[in-house]
C-alpha cells in the first residue's frame, strides 16, 4: 500500500493523533463495521472507563485487521464516537498507542448513547 498524509498549514492542524488527510494509491479497501468494548469471550461490554473501553476496542480491531493480513498501520480513516466528549482525552491518549507513524484520518463525535451502553465506538476504513 502506498500511504501519503496529507499535510498543509492552510488548514487546521489536528487536535490529537491523527492526520488531516491521507491518500491511498493501489490498494484493496476494507470497511470495518464500528468496534464497542466487549470481549468476544463473554459477549459482554468490559468494565472501565473510555480510556479501558479504547484499549479493549483496538484489541477487537486488531483482530478483525488481522484476519485479513493487516495491521493498525493500515487504517486511513477512523470515526470515533463518544457518548460523552470529556472522554476526549482518555481516548486520544489510548488511541495514541496504536499508531506508530502516520496516524489516520479520524473524525471525533459525541452520541446521545450507543449500544450496550458503551462510552466509545470506534469504525476504520484500512487498506492494503
Amino acid at each position: 500500500m502506498n500511504k501519503d498524509v496529507i499535510n498543509t498549514e492552510k488548514a487546521p492542524k489536528a487536535l490529537g493523533p491523527y492526520s488531516q488527510g491521507i491518500a491511498v494509491r493501489d490498494c484493496e479497501i476494507f470497511y470495518f463495521s464500528g468496534q464497542i468494548a466487549i470481549d468476544p469471550s463473554t459477549g459482554k461490554l468490559i468494565d472501565g472507563d473510555a480510556e479501558k473501553q479504547t484499549a479493549r476496542i483496538f484489541e477487537n480491531i486488531d483482530a478483525l485487521l488481522s484476519c485479513r493480513g493487516m495491521t493498525a498501520e493500515n487504517i486511513v480513516k477512523t470515526t470515533v464516537f463518544l457518548t460523552d466528549i470529556k472522554d476526549f482525552s482518555k481516548v486520544n491518549s489510548e488511541y495514541a498507542k496504536h499508531f506508530s507513524c502516520a496516524p489516520p484520518a479520524r473524525s471525533c463525535v459525541q452520541v446521545a448513547a450507543l449500544p450496550a451502553g458503551a462510552s466509545v465506538e470506534i469504525e476504520v476504513i484500512a487498506c492494503k
